[in-house]
């Protein structure tokens, strides 16, 4: 099972501050050095932490770039980007230039989006939004596949559209939700899948688990056509100024070694550790905890 990080991208992230590209640049390449898979960030252009003020937020596509110029092994990737946010062939276009760059390391996520002031203030509109995310997938997963895309859809009209020049690889699709319509969606169109946020593993997850098996029998696939991968919030109560979100996972490395030994023994391919704070001193201590797993049968010891 791969192990990742979500990166800084707003002041809510830790340590109490506004993160520069510095952070993130940091934080990225300490995770590469600790042998972590993954980095991720978000993508907003406002960050809304719940019932706090809004706060400023780094853009994505812009730092994606430079993560990929500036790591060399792990993955990048977005969880996720909005589908409404950019056209899906400008879209399209980022994605295989930001592979590019990287080698071959992006997993492009997408998303719904969940309306609010970040889509009353910009002006995306929030109606259909499965339906959006649909043509969106369609669209992107064409012109990333290297099809000629010809379209005069409800949202997007396109006419003989390609990348020029063509991705050096098929790009993966992460679909991330847990509604039926994303289900559906992740199932018929993406390589890989994303729930968020978890703690342990409990009844809320397995349902969404089970949920997504169904949705594969549906379009006919095969379960192990699609990676799994899980959003688990990991806070450390003894770094300062951590308030941990509603269920966030707070226990010990130890007890952290027995959780993600879980997600393992459940088929999951991939966590993706949003820790609170982001900070060096969080990879270390999820690290600490990977050497302390039990290795379930597959995996290899001392984690990925």
């Amino acid at each position: 099972m791969r192990i990742g990080v979500t990166l800084p991208m707003s002041a809510s992230d830790g340590p109490g501050r506004m993160p520069g590209w510095p952070d993130v640049r940091a934080l990225a390449l300490h995770a590469e050095a600790a042998g972590l898979d993954s980095v991720w960030i978000c993508d907003h252009f406002v960050s809304e932490p719940g019932d706090r003020p809004p706060e400023g937020v780094l853009e994505a596509w812009t730092t994606l770039s430079a993560l990929a110029a500036a790591t060399r092994r792990v993955t990048v990737g977005t969880l996720v980007t909005c589908g409404v946010f950019r056209h899906p062939a400008l879209l399209a276009k980022m994605a295989a230039t930001v592979d590019g760059i990287s080698g071959g390391r992006l997993v492009l996520g997408l998303g719904a989006g969940q309306p609010g002031l970040e889509f009353d203030a910009y002006g995306f509109p929030s109606d259909a939004r499965i339906a959006r995310l649909e043509e969106t997938l369609e669209i992107v997963g064409g012109l990333l596949g290297g099809a000629t895309v010809t379209r005069s859809g409800p949202f997007h009209r396109l006419r003989d559209a390609a990348l020029l020049p063509p991705p050096d690889r098929r790009i993966p699709l992460l679909v991330a939700g847990g509604g039926p319509g994303v289900l559906r969606l992740a199932a018929r169109h993406a390589q890989a899948w994303n729930t968020a946020w978890h703690g342990a593993p409990d009844d809320r997850l397995r349902s969404r688990l089970a949920a997504m098996a169904r949705a594969l029998a549906d379009e006919g696939r095969a379960a192990e056509s699609l990676r799994v991968t899980v959003g688990v919030t990991v806070a450390d109560p003894d770094q300062p100024g951590v308030s941990p979100d509603d269920g966030a996972f707070t226990g010990p490395p130890a007890e952290l070694a027995r959780v993600i030994d879980a997600y393992a023994t459940l088929g999951v391919d991939e966590l993706i550790v949003a820790l609170e704070p982001r900070t060096e001193r969080s990879v270390d201590r999820l690290t600490h905890a990977l050497t302390l797993r039990a290795a379930p049968p597959g995996d290899p010891p001392g984690g990925p």
